[in-house]
């Protein structure tokens, strides 16, 4: 798939908003609800590399594949930068943008969730179903060791 038709893909989604910042972030980006879901570099010598969100599992498989790296600033939440769009199979590519846009859709609200899908036909709803923010993990709570005083006696 080639970066035109690329980029016609990225439209396509419901509530897909498209946004071309100038200098000196020079990045064309892809939101839904102001949720980066993908998004090309635009100036030279990265011009039109290609950046995703992924899971963990396929941020680790696709960082071994030549042609893809972890996102500049971003590969620690998981996004991968494709220097060559063109190198990976049309399916395989539609699917990782395809997770990438539930998971920012996932993060609205159920109110701007269901706004988004609403000029979604049925079948595309159902591909497009929103993956839910994981849990946050839960604080740990440090408690005073007994038998000790601050003043040094038991």
């Amino acid at each position: 798939m080639d970066t035109e038709r690329l980029k016609q893909w990225c439209r396509a989604y419901p509530g897909a908003d498209e946004v071309l910042h100038a200098a000196p972030s020079n990045i064309l980006v892809y939101s839904v609800g102001k949720k980066f879901f993908a998004y090309f570099k635009t100036s030279e010598p990265e011009r039109w590399r290609f950046s995703l969100k992924v899971t963990p599992d396929r941020f680790v498989e696709l960082t071994d594949m030549p042609g893809a790296k972890p996102a500049r600033f971003m590969g620690r939440y998981h996004w991968v930068t494709l220097v060559d769009v063109r190198r990976l199979p049309d399916d395989y590519l539609c699917e990782l943008v395809d997770w990438s846009y539930r998971k920012a859709l996932g993060g609205l609200s159920r109110k701007r969730q269901a706004e988004m899908l609403a000029e979604a036909d049925e079948a595309q709803r159902l591909r497009l179903a929103p993956i839910a923010p994981t849990k946050a993990r839960p604080r740990l709570v440090t408690l005073p060791r007994r038998g000790h005083r601050a003043d040094g006696r038991s």
